[in-house]
């Protein structure tokens, strides 16, 4: 049987990923914290289109399980360029899984992938000898 990490080391290593994959983090007082990301899909001077990710984690020190939340939101405000959307999608569950493309015409876009830092971490935390529990339909 694997070393189970202690919480202090797994919420380090749980922090260490999501800053390496480019979220904004706040704690939450020891027992775990929330990131964000903004994503700007499509900008120009008439209008601009971004997508928000939100995520939270919270350990349960006495179960050795970290309780995970997320949620993508997608805003846009003005006038958008004609574009060429492509999303790739699968939904297990509360699992949302693949990809969301937007390639104005003129160049530029971008793209969201919805279970990129879920699946990370996910993987984190299975190497410190924890469990991973996603909570749907619940915001982080």
């Amino acid at each position: 049987m694997a070393d189970i990490a202690s919480k202090a080391d797994m919420l380090a290593k749980l922090k260490g990923e999501a800053k390496r994959l480019g979220l904004n983090l706040h704690d939450e007082s020891g027992e775990g914290f929330k990131g964000d990301v903004e994503s700007i899909l499509i900008k120009w001077m008439l209008g601009k289109k971004t997508a928000v990710y939100r995520m939270s984690v919270r350990l349960a020190e006495a179960d050795h399980v970290i309780h995970f939340r997320e949620v993508v939101k997608e805003s846009s405000w003005g006038l958008l360029p004609p574009t060429l959307t492509v999303e790739k999608t699968s939904v297990k569950g509360w699992e949302r899984s693949g990809t969301h493309s937007e390639k104005p015409l003129g160049g530029g876009g971008g793209t969201v992938d919805f279970g990129r830092v879920r699946e990370t971490l996910k993987q984190t935390v299975a190497a410190g000898g924890w469990q991973f529990r996603l909570e749907g339909g619940k915001l982080p």
